[in-house]
């Protein structure tokens, strides 16, 4: 879901002089038209760079837009393009002046987001820390992030590209076993002597107690799932042998 735009600028600088360009420059430009889903917002910030260049206005009003376009995903090659197009229509001293600003843009110096940052931005919960205490019963990288402690114990864990957990049993003598449901990425689930199942955000999987499977990453995906502890008698974890490379690479 896109975030909703909200602008104040109109209010605050213009809301006693001019009270009605306030409120159509915030409440209907912005509150409403800018907020219309038919188009993305990446592809709006496009067109009024575009549509800014092509009357002449390079002032603070198209810095702000140019500013906008990044945020929004616009990339350094990507505007550059679309300047040298629309120059070929609109004149090449507009397209000087606009390349001037957009230099100073996308010239400025961001950190580099690690893998591990990026696929952060794509998922609500968070990563965690790396899944030190359980490292041995994993084949890769896996992280793991305590979402509630209380009444039902729910843990996000996730897992970089091809990472999977041991075979393991959630042994009960009553009740037990434990639900998934995909939050991020492309992943797997695998019942002993059954096909593997993809798992996608929103898929759900109910674990039985006393079930031998596993559930880890696809090899070009990162994948975070709930883990959903169910409550029961006598409960404990049973980690088996390794999910070996031949049987995990006839998933790819």
């Amino acid at each position: 879901m896109n975030k909703k735009i909200v602008q104040t600028a109109g209010k605050e600088q213009l809301g006693e002089f001019a009270p009605m360009f306030a409120h159509l420059n915030d409440d209907v430009l912005f509150g409403e038209v800018w907020n219309k889903t038919a188009i993305d917002v990446k592809t709006k910030c496009i067109i009024t760079v575009v549509s800014l260049m092509a009357s002449g206005i390079t002032d603070t009003s198209l810095i702000y837009h140019l500013q906008n376009a990044k945020a929004n995903g616009v990339t350094k090659e990507e505007i550059a393009a679309i300047i040298t197009h629309a120059t070929m229509y609109v004149g090449w001293p507009k397209g000087w002046a606009v390349f001037r600003l957009a230099k100073d843009v996308w010239n400025e110096k961001v950190p580099e987001m690690t893998e591990k940052e990026k696929y952060q931005n794509t998922i609500f919960f968070p990563i965690g820390e790396t899944n030190d205490a359980f490292a041995q019963y994993f084949v890769g990288q896996s992280y793991l992030a305590p979402i509630s402690t209380e009444q039902v114990p729910i843990f996000n864990v996730t897992f970089e590209p091809a990472c999977r957990n041991n075979w393991h049993i959630h042994r009960a003598k009553n009740g037990g076993g434990q639900m998934l449901i995909c939050v991020g990425g492309r992943g797997y689930y695998q019942e002993w002597g059954k096909d593997a199942v993809e798992m996608n955000p929103g898929d759900c999987i109910n674990i039985p107690a006393n079930v031998k499977h596993w559930h880890g990453a696809a090899p070009d995906s990162w994948f975070s799932h709930l883990a959903v502890e169910v409550n029961g008698e006598e409960t404990g974890n049973e980690w088996l042998e390794a999910v070996s490379d031949e049987e995990y690479n006839k998933l790819k």
